[in-house]
């Protein structure tokens, strides 16, 4: 769906910007131009990058992989 008329930016395009490293919806803001004409997108565009920046989050990004031991 669209959520930016004024940019023609997409539910879709914010969760591609989120699963590219975009971490802040300022960030968003500055590569998409989401919310940043009209500002009736905003909740909108919030709600869809905060959604996508949850189910981008993996349990497993907070442990480091285990450390084998290497026989020399």
């Amino acid at each position: 769906m669209i959520v930016c008329v004024c940019r023609r930016v997409s539910d879709r395009d914010i969760e591609r910007h989120v699963r590219n490293g975009c971490a802040s919806f300022d960030e968003l803001q500055m590569d998409s131009g989401v919310a940043s004409c009209c500002g009736r997108c905003t909740d909108c565009a919030r709600d869809v990058f905060d959604s996508a920046s949850a189910q981008n989050a993996s349990p497993h990004t907070h442990f480091l992989p285990a450390q084998i031991p290497f026989a020399a």
